[in-house]
């Protein structure tokens, strides 16, 4: 995959005051224009984490763009979802992005055993100890419900004979991409292992996010391997990290706006050590010196949020000051789709 920025947006921000839908898809219009951005992606969450819901906005977002790849950063959601209903709708979205949807998988879940998380599992009966063998049989299942007529499928959870699933997206199939973020000493390697081979052996990109960069070599090179053993082509996998950015000549000020952001959008304080991982935050030379590792690491597609109230002031400092200083690394969008 050519390496390219994406962007993400912050659609949990309309719950806080930080944005508008109205916003979300005029910033997305922006990045379909900008030559910069390659993909634009939303999070996703039911309960646990709510939000404007993804595929609606993604489906608006597609009927006012026409180059940027559209995708979930991760569908916490899709361990809930009815796999026929999500099939349609997803290739729906694809009929109305004309092809250009990635849809980032993950088992959702993880720190939801309180409040409204708790609340999610009860309601939709999913605990989180089901949700493995549940996102391994919704893949599966997608992608035949995708591609063929008549389907029949016989799993440990989802049972179904004779269905067809219409419309059809229009690439045959979209790209499911896996996100996952199991950390060594804090997993057990049993997990960790099983983890990055589910994605070595199912997805076909790879979505992580709050590693440091040598975390986030050795896990996708852990992934080629699976893909290798998997009899797969390393080489025709993507892999992202979604990194919270904030450009400001002020060090200080840049990581502070994004902690308080960060606070606000999730609810919760994640400690300085964590955000010090997560958030890339200061002059434009220090948060390009932190996208150029990522992608020296073997990144294709960095996943920039701006963790900041000026998404607008945000995005032009980043596309201004930030990008060019990559271009060694990742060239305009416009040059790469013409010399494909």
């Amino acid at each position: 995959m050519t390496p390219h920025f994406g962007l993400s947006l912050p659609n949990r921000g309309v719950l806080f005051g930080a944005t508008t839908a109205a916003e979300l898809v005029r910033l997305a219009e922006r990045a379909d224009r900008s030559g910069v951005f390659g993909s634009v992606w939303v999070g996703d969450s039911l309960l646990g984490k709510p939000r404007l819901e993804a595929i609606a906005l993604l489906s608006g977002i597609a009927t006012r763009t026409s180059r940027v790849r559209l995708g979930t950063v991760c569908m916490a959601s899709m361990t809930l979802r009815d796999p026929i209903l999500l099939a349609i709708q997803w290739a729906s979205l694809d009929q109305l992005a004309g092809g250009r949807t990635i849809l980032g998988a993950c088992l959702g879940g993880a720190g939801q055993a309180m409040g409204a998380g708790a609340l999610e599992n009860q309601i939709y009966g999913v605990p989180n100890q089901g949700r493995v063998v549940r996102l391994e049989e919704e893949i599966a299942l997608l992608r035949r419900l995708w591609l063929e007529d008549d389907v029949t499928f016989e799993g440990q959870v989802y049972r179904l004979a004779g269905v067809t699933a219409l419309p059809k997206p229009i690439q045959a199939p979209p790209p499911i991409w896996i996100a996952t973020n199991p950390k060594r000493g804090v997993a057990s390697d049993e997990v960790l292992e099983r983890a990055l081979r589910r994605v070595g052996r199912l997805g076909d990109g790879y979505m992580t996010d709050a590693a440091t960069v040598d975390e986030f070599r050795w896990r996708w090179a852990r992934v080629r391997q699976y893909a290798a053993e998997a009899g797969r082509d390393p080489d025709a996998l993507g892999s992202c990290i979604h990194l919270m950015v904030n450009v400001n000549r002020d060090s200080v000020a840049a990581f502070e706006e994004a902690d308080r952001f960060l606070r606000s959008y999730y609810g919760m304080d994640f400690g300085r050590a964590y955000l010090e991982v997560w958030i890339a935050s200061g002059p434009p030379d220090a948060v390009a010196a932190r996208v150029r590792a990522y992608l020296e690491a073997g990144c294709t597609v960095p996943i920039i949020r701006f963790a900041s109230w000026e998404q607008e002031a945000q995005f032009d400092a980043f596309a201004s000051e930030v990008v060019p200083r990559l271009r060694d690394l990742v060239e305009p969008v416009a040059a790469a789709v013409a010399r494909r």
